[in-house]
């Protein structure tokens, strides 16, 4: 079966204290306008997660005027690390986006 372009994502991980710069900068991308109210809901959310249940992972729509975006969010059991599955665009640029964003968000800096 072939993925339709809407289906098709990115997946990765990044370290926990990362999810929400990421998801700002993604949504920034989008021409989305995240703020606080977003970031206290994926918080939320994300607080019954777990990357080895495909039915215990958090979905949040990023809905831009440019894009509409579905990101997947689920934490690792016992681990700093979160699952991250961004799909709903077929925008090269954007997937491309998405990509560099999971690897550097997979990075942590040392100050």
């Amino acid at each position: 079966m072939v993925e339709s372009d809407r289906e098709r994502g990115i997946e990765g991980w990044i370290w926990s204290e990362n999810v929400q710069p990421f998801l700002a900068l993604l949504a920034r991308y989008a021409n989305y306008d995240f703020d606080g109210t977003d970031w206290q809901v994926i918080e939320l959310g994300l607080e019954a997660t777990d990357d080895e249940h495909t039915d215990r992972w958090y979905s949040y729509p990023l809905v831009g005027s440019d894009h509409h975006l579905e990101v997947h969010l689920a934490k690792a059991a016992g681990g700093d690390e979160v699952s991250v599955r961004v799909a709903g665009t077929s925008n090269p640029e954007l997937l491309l986006r998405a990509d560099t964003l999971i690897a550097a968000f997979a990075t942590r800096l040392v100050a």
